[in-house]
């Protein structure tokens, strides 16, 4: 095989690996927007999916969950929704990529296993892509909608104003790696020729059987003389 293509599908598994921790932290993360304002300059407050926190400069941090799902906003709901579909949808590519990986009881399956192996590492590869493709968009939403709110000329310069969080560059981060991973696995299945395995089988032992062959003698016939 290609030592090309193991490399190929090698970084996709380890950037898939990577892409799906940095979903998984996205999601979990409470800082998706930070604020401060100047009228408390020892506390600052995040916001997340799931929970709003408020950090005060001693270190304490105070979380406090969403009293109920249906008065959540817009906004955040649909993120929490994309957000859980993308860490499902990477944890699947993830789980079909591994077993696909060509170094992974290969030689022990023949041209079919191959094959199966081959589209399981596509499949994986679909997954990754379309997974980066989901966490991008809540992640950029929320970004654009910030952006907005920020530059918004209606509200008074003197109302504090959500900024961008280290979440949100996490989820970047974690989509970018998804859709490197996907690349590269799919690049890798579409270069992959199928080859026959290299190691050399054990050879049966025969046993070799000798064959006696037995002459007979013919018997002479003894003429009897009558007296």
């Amino acid at each position: 095989m290609d030592p090309g293509v193991c490399v190929l599908e090698l970084l996709g598994t380890l950037f898939s690996i990577g892409a799906w921790i940095c979903s998984l932290a996205t999601t979990i993360m409470s800082t998706w927007l930070t604020l401060s304002t100047d009228l408390l300059p020892a506390e600052s407050y995040e916001l997340g999916l799931w929970e709003t926190c408020v950090v005060q400069d001693l270190g304490i941090l105070e979380c406090r969950p969403y009293d109920s799902l249906l008065g959540l906003p817009p906004d955040i709901k649909l993120a929490r929704i994309l957000m859980c579909v993308t860490v499902a949808t990477g944890l699947l590519g993830l789980l079909l990529a591994i077993p696909g990986i060509y170094w992974i009881n290969s030689c022990n399956q023949g041209s079919e296993g191959l094959r199966v192996k081959r589209l399981m590492k596509m499949l994986g590869g679909i997954l990754c892509l379309v997974a980066g493709i989901l966490g991008l968009i809540p992640v950029s939403y929320i970004a654009h909608l910030t952006v907005m709110r920020f530059f918004d000329e209606a509200v008074p310069a003197i109302v504090p104003r959500w900024e961008f969080g280290d979440a949100l560059f996490c989820g970047w981060t974690a989509g970018f790696l998804h859709l490197v991973a996907g690349s590269l696995l799919v690049t890798s299945c579409v270069c992959l020729q199928e080859e026959p395995c290299t190691l050399q089988m054990p050879i049966p032992l025969q046993r070799r059987h000798t064959h006696v062959h037995s002459t007979n003698t013919p018997h002479r016939k003894r003429s009897m003389e009558y007296v």
